[in-house]
């Protein structure tokens, strides 16, 4: 085995504990600022949407860069359910600027640099002293910690409960933009059967 998957597999069980928030559970309200400085509210975000919310590493991940790419090419189908997709990080806005220009993004790339969002959705971890000999967290996240959050998505209703999510410590695996929209067809039907 490459050091490298035994260094994966050390920051995978790092993160094992984590489990999220789960379907059924009311998501935490938050307001957080865009790339551009503006603050982005999930409770005036359900007043008109579904909201997608996709919890990321930081703008230096590259599975994570394939990720938002991966979403992006779907968008159309995304809002065509009547849904709106956010990315948080925590990281600074600047860096969220830089995620949005790197990987040509047509949606809200947010900042949670004190992880108080990503500690309220039950994501924060730390991935241990190997993982921060080979990379400083303390520069990259915005407060100076060494936490990550293990990367997650969520879909939310307007009532603002989680209908689907997708939480996982291999940080490789992430909810892909088929699931998304399988989960988001779901969600609209249930709706308009109410």
């Amino acid at each position: 085995m490459s050091g490298l998957q035994e260094f994966q597999k050390l920051v995978i069980a790092n993160a094992s504990q984590v489990k999220g928030l789960s379907v059924g559970d009311k998501a935490p309200d938050f307001s957080l600022p865009n790339a551009f400085g503006k603050q982005v509210s999930l409770s005036e975000a359900l007043k008109a949407d579904i909201v997608i919310i996709k919890f990321y590493r930081g703008e230096w991940c590259p599975i994570c860069n394939l990720d938002l790419m991966a979403v992006q090419k779907h968008l159309p189908q995304i809002t065509a359910f009547g849904a709106r997709l956010m990315a948080i990080s925590p990281q600074k806005p600047e860096n969220a600027l830089t995620t949005i220009q790197k990987n040509s993004l047509g949606f809200e790339v947010l900042s949670d640099s004190d992880q108080e969002v990503i500690k309220a959705y039950n994501l924060q971890f730390d991935p241990g002293e190997d993982y921060h000999q080979r990379r400083d967290l303390s520069l990259l996240n915005g407060d100076g910690s060494k936490n990550l959050p293990v990367p997650a998505t969520f879909i939310i209703n307007k009532e603002g409960i989680i209908e689907a999510c997708h939480v996982e410590a291999n940080y490789t695996e992430r909810m892909t933009p088929e699931q998304i929209l399988i989960a988001l067809k779901e969600v609209t039907t249930k709706t308009s059967d109410q």
